[in-house]
């Protein structure tokens, strides 16, 4: 059987929602299969953005890092805290919410404005990467997240092999490796990630993979920042290696877990859990 058997969690958490065959996900000509399971949701974990957003017009892009943007009548320069394209949310219908650097770090950089918000018709979306990883983190150390229950200490950034992943978790279980990934495009309800080619991530990825095979738990965990996702899927038009990568990890023991968000001008929330489609076959090369 081509059916992927998904490790999305501890069995003791499970639950099969949907293992029939669903939509294709991936290019003409291959069949996706629903691997969905979810497990109990996040209880809340919130961050407050900043209380003096300032609504802006998307001009051009100039580099991964850096957006011009049009406020109060004049080009300013922006800094966009995502490595993604985001070609879906960086268009000039699309309003933009600003968010002004602290005044103490005017000093030490070049923008005076952060992009915090993008709206996509009635839709907000969270646009930093930088937000997921600090949800996430505060989730499982307040207890929040069923699947991360029982470590006591929580590390960020830390060493593994010839990468950095996001967190590493620790209790008497043993360790436990968490990377996050930050997704902010959703096509038919399905959150996809990538949006773009990412050799940093497929690395991360097969990390994760060998320190499972060296006895730990790992965990990829995708944070969909906008609330209309009711599922997450890899999005191999984008990257066909990093799902590959991917799907390899899963079968080698590396747990997935997809989260969506509550969005507001004020505060971003973690949501509920939602179910992972793993789409197959992988490339001929994998075979």
């Amino acid at each position: 059987s081509n059916e992927i058997a998904a490790r999305l969690g501890p069995e003791s958490r499970r639950r099969s929602v949907d293992a029939t065959p669903t939509a294709t996900v991936g290019p003409s000509g291959y069949n996706g299969y629903g691997v969905a399971f979810v497990t109990e949701g996040v209880s809340a974990s919130r961050m407050r953005m900043h209380p003096g957003l300032r609504r802006a017009a998307f001009v051009s892009r100039l580099n991964r890092f850096a957006a011009l943007m049009r406020y109060e009548g004049r080009e300013v320069l922006v800094h966009v805290a995502n490595s993604g394209r985001m070609r879906e949310l960086l268009c000039p219908e699309n309003p933009m919410f600003l968010a002004p650097a602290p005044p103490r770090a005017l000093a030490h950089r070049k923008t005076a404005y952060d992009l915090a918000l993008v709206q996509v018709g009635g839709v907000l979306v969270s646009a930093d990467a930088r937000l997921p990883n600090a949800l996430l983190r505060e989730s499982i150390e307040a207890g929040l997240v069923p699947a991360f229950e029982g470590y006591d200490h929580v590390r960020a950034e830390v060493k593994l092999d010839d990468s950095r992943v996001d967190l590493r978790l620790c209790g008497p279980s043993g360790l436990c490796y968490v990377e996050v990934k930050s997704v902010t495009l959703v096509e038919d309800g399905v959150g996809l990630f990538p949006d773009a080619p990412t050799v940093r991530g497929r690395r991360h990825v097969l990390a994760l993979r060998e320190a499972v095979r060296r006895g730990s738990r790992s965990a990829v965990v995708f944070v969909i920042q906008r609330p209309d996702a009711q599922a997450l899927s890899p999005n191999r038009p984008a990257d066909p290696e990093f799902c590959d990568a991917l799907l390899d990890a899963v079968d080698q023991g590396v747990e997935v877990y997809a989260f969506g968000c509550l969005v507001s001008r004020s505060e971003i929330t973690l949501a509920d859990q939602v179910p992972v489609r793993l789409p197959y076959p992988p490339s001929e090369s994998n075979r």
